[in-house]
C-alpha cells in the first residue's frame, strides 16, 4: 500500500487488516517505516510506545484537518470529524511536507 498526495508517492503505508491488529497498532515496536493508517479513527494515544509519532487526522475525502507530534504516555484529542489517522515515526510529517488541508489517499 502507499500513501499518496495527487499522483506523488508520499511513503509505503501498512492498513492492518484486522480489529486486533488496528487496536495494537505501533505497540511492542521500536519505530515505523513510512505510515501506519488506522481507519476508523478519530482518537490515538501512544501509551506504552517506545518512540513519539507524528499523527495526521483525515476526513472522508482524505482531507488533513488535524496533525499532531505525540511523545510517549499521551493521549490525542478526540477529532470527531475524523475517518482515518496516519502515524508515522515524529518528524516524517515535517520531511514529506503534510500538513493540514493536504489531501491523502491510500492505495494498492
Amino acid at each position: 500500500m502507499w500513501l499518496m498526495r495527487g499522483l506523488s508517492i508520499i511513503d509505503a503505508a501498512e492498513v492492518p487488516a484486522t480489529r486486533g491488529a488496528r487496536r495494537k497498532g505501533l505497540l511492542g515496536r521500536n519505530g515505523v517505516e513510512g505510515a501506519f493508517v488506522i481507519q476508523p479513527c478519530k482518537q490515538v494515544h501512544t501509551v506504552g510506545m517506545k518512540f513519539a509519532i507524528d499523527v495526521a487526522f483525515c476526513d472522508r475525502s482524505g482531507l488533513v484537518i488535524h496533525t499532531a507530534t505525540m511523545k510517549p504516555g499521551r493521549l490525542s484529542r478526540v477529532v470527531w470529524s475524523s475517518a482515518l489517522a496516519i502515524e508515522a515515526e515524529a518528524g516524517s510529517f515535517k520531511a514529506w511536507g503534510l500538513a493540514i488541508g493536504d489531501v491523502i489517499e491510500v492505495r494498492e
